[in-house]
């Protein structure tokens, strides 16, 4: 008697190499959609520390923080808490230069962590 309920080798090859192929079209989509969301959230988490820092600066006098750890500490908590930027490393904050202006900068390093890279995201960053 003979066999037939099963399948052959070559049919079961086929399919994973079909199945294989798939995922790897889905982790190629995937991957620039994880780097856009971060970018996002960073710049999302930017908007939020400069609000905070635009409203500590009118409850002061217009004195402005001198680091972002001044937002969390105080009698006024302007954040809950300092989160990190996507990538797991600190926000990078460099108060104004001049009493006048309030022309403080707030940044993520990116995802390679070192501040002063064309990684850098910014409000004003392009998209990748």
């Amino acid at each position: 008697m003979k066999n037939t309920g099963g399948f052959t080798l070559i049919e079961l090859i086929l399919v994973t190499v079909i199945i294989g192929i798939l995922a790897g079209m889905v982790m190629v989509n995937y991957g620039g959609r994880a780097r856009e969301a971060q970018i996002r959230a960073a710049k999302g988490d930017i908007a939020n520390l400069s609000t905070a820092v635009d409203l500590f600066a009118l409850d002061n006098n217009d004195n402005y923080p001198s680091s972002l750890d001044d937002l969390v500490s105080g009698k006024r908590r302007y954040v809950r808490e300092l989160q990190p930027d996507p990538w797991g490393n600190p926000y990078n904050y460099k108060p104004p230069t001049d009493i006048l202006r309030a022309d403080y900068d707030i940044f993520s390093s990116g995802p390679d962590g070192v501040p002063g890279t064309e990684d850098d995201v910014t409000l004003t960053s392009p998209m990748p």
